[in-house]
């Protein structure tokens, strides 16, 4: 028998879904027949981004402007949810920036925008979202390699992705009376705009260390994230599961 994953009549949500990572799992949501709530910032190019992916999707796609950071709009946000679709079944939380800068080198501002958004926004969307979470739902959020390794200049990413992925096992945990899962992905370094402002000179020795003599690709994440919230993966939660090609250091 074919093996096949459908969300038609479902909806999900995903934070920071018009770029990268983010649109990767949009588009492959929306493939699976999924109604997709496209998170942005609000900020003019996430904003103008958003538009155009609904527009390229078409029916089932819905464009929701909120910077996570800030837990009034999450909350309106999720209230919006509620109050146009009935609720959701799936979050992703993607979102994410850099502040890369050595630890005595690095500002207070620099620390405290990556954790506001990084740790703090899936806090908020879980916390605001939880409770318009339809039973039987998944959370998936974005942890990182970085969050396990440790990369140098990457003090308040690392430590707020291996928050992240701490904070999905306290999820797990507080959701599975209502049949909720929760885990992360820890993707190893994708091909994303962001990835691209790693120095060619870095990059050549980070991929040293991938045994797939390779990076990600976005929708080698989109398709962990698919699996994650299938029934086929209706006895996984509290997991991080490692897309980063064999790295191990």
């Amino acid at each position: 028998m074919p093996v096949s994953i459908d969300f038609t009549d479902q909806s999900v949500l995903i934070t920071g879904g018009s770029q990268g990572i983010g649109a990767a799992i949009t588009r492959r949501f929306h493939e699976a027949g999924a109604t997709v709530l496209i998170n942005h910032p609000g900020l003019e190019q996430t904003a103008t981004d958003a538009k155009i992916l609904a527009a390229a999707l078409g029916e089932r796609a819905h464009v929701l402007a909120a910077d996570i950071s800030k837990p009034a709009e999450v909350e309106q946000m999720m209230e919006a949810v509620r109050r146009d679709h009935g609720g959701f079944d799936f979050l992703i939380n993607n979102a994410a920036i850099l502040r890369d800068r050595t630890l005595s080198k690095m500002t207070v501002e620099e620390w405290q925008s990556v954790i506001d958004v990084n740790l703090s926004g899936v806090f908020y969307c879980c916390k605001f979202g939880l409770p318009v979470l339809r039973d039987g739902g998944a959370i998936v959020s974005m942890g990182s390699i970085a969050g396990i390794q440790g990369f140098f200049g990457q003090c308040n990413y690392s430590a707020a992705k291996s928050g992240v992925m701490s904070m999905m096992r306290v999820v797990s945990r507080e959701a599975a009376r209502r049949g909720i899962r929760a885990n992360s992905i820890a993707p190893g370094v994708i091909e994303t705009a962001m990835a691209e402002k790693i120095p060619e000179e870095v990059r050549a020795e980070m991929v040293k260390n991938v045994p797939m003599n390779r990076f990600g690709r976005p929708g080698e994440i989109a398709d962990a994230a698919l699996f994650l919230c299938s029934p086929l993966a209706s006895y996984i939660t509290g997991q991080t599961l490692e897309v980063n090609g064999g790295w191990r250091g």
